[in-house]
């Protein structure tokens, strides 16, 4: 869900057979909404409300995962029968990824630490509405090596025998699933049940801009600015993402190297910097593949911008899964208009 969170995407999982993870009961409507299967949804969360704990429950999903103590004593305190739950494990691992990807490492927010899991399963043994079924563990996203995931899995391995295991997600978007599994057999046997999130696999290359050039210019460096930018991606702004795209229909006419900047009232609203492209001309299309992952998630109306629709296309046909904003919904949400002079 959190990779791209839309029922019509979902759907399309879903009717594949896949699962899904979820933070918080918003996404687990969405899920819910797409048709998901209660028994295939995982709800994490560092931070999750009463209200999430009793839709988690009220909807019967396949696993809460406990992040921290206070988890154990809400869901034993809600729940009304014997409740499937993972423990997020902080294994203390230093992924190398950049610093606001990293969430396995010994400062993180996210798990229990691996000196404090006895404790914790204790107490949930102990619980009366906690069934234990395994750990869970997730130590950043944009991984490009599996050493780090075999290390992971190690660290889980040392904390005892259990009948599932959440691996988590995290790596680029070239996963490469067997090596995952045969480092899991061999550290946590083979009569296990593996879960792994490989959101930003499924939907990353499936995924592309299209941006229309709003004007070029050059003030030391070459600016080609487009109609969109930080408000439907904020991968370069936040990590650092970097993109290929292409200038559509241009495709062996002379190179330029250029910084592709978007329309956001902001000197850090860059899509990708000092990339090549093929003779960008105001009015051209600009493609930018693989942004299918966390770009929609993240999309937002900075500058009171629109945000932009969701077209599916296979075999030849497109069809809309998500429409453009209207300029009625930047005023959707206001209750009261407040003229200057007059009372609050």
């Amino acid at each position: 869900m959190k990779s791209f969170p839309s029922p019509s995407m979902v759907s399309i999982l879903a009717s594949e057979g896949l699962g899904l993870d979820v933070v918080g009961a918003g996404e687990l409507r969405l899920g819910l909404a797409a048709g998901a299967d209660p028994q295939g949804i995982v709800m994490h969360g560092n931070a999750k409300s009463d209200a999430d704990i009793q839709a988690a429950l009220d909807a019967g999903i396949g696993y809460i995962v406990i992040d921290g103590f206070d988890d154990i004593d809400r869901i034993d305190a809600l729940a009304r029968r014997k409740t499937p739950v993972l423990l997020r494990v902080s294994p203390g691992i230093e992924s190398a990824t950049h610093a606001a990807l990293a969430t396995g490492g010994k400062s993180a927010k996210f798990g229990v630490p691996v000196e404090q899991v006895p404790e914790a399963i204790a107490r949930m043994r102990a619980a009366p509405m906690i069934d234990v079924r395994g750990l869970h563990a997730h130590i950043g996203s944009q991984i490009l090596t599996l050493d780090q995931f075999e290390a992971e899995v190690a660290a889980l391995g040392a904390l005892g025998e259990f009948e599932v295991y959440d691996l988590g997600g995290g790596l680029g978007v070239r996963y490469d699933l067997d090596l995952l599994v045969t480092a899991a057999h061999h550290h946590l046997g083979t009569d296990v049940e593996l879960i792994v999130e490989p959101g930003r696999s499924l939907v990353g290359p499936t995924g592309l801009t299209l941006y229309r050039v709003v004007t070029v210019k050059r003030a030391g460096q070459l600016h080609v600015a487009v109609d969109g930018g930080m408000g439907d991606n904020l991968e370069h702004s936040l990590y650092g993402q970097r993109f290929t795209p292409m200038v559509v229909g241009r495709w062996d006419e002379p190179e330029v190297v250029a910084d592709l900047v978007g329309r956001h009232c902001e000197a850090g609203d860059i899509v990708t910097p000092d990339v090549r492209l093929t003779s960008p001309q105001r009015g051209d299309l600009v493609v930018v593949p693989v942004t299918g992952a966390y770009c929609f998630t993240m999309a937002n109306n900075y500058n009171a911008a629109l945000r932009p629709p969701v077209v599916y296309c296979a075999d030849g046909q497109a069809r809309l899964g998500v429409r453009r904003d209207t300029m009625e919904e930047l005023l959707a949400r206001e209750v009261a208009l407040v003229t200057v002079g007059s009372a609050v």
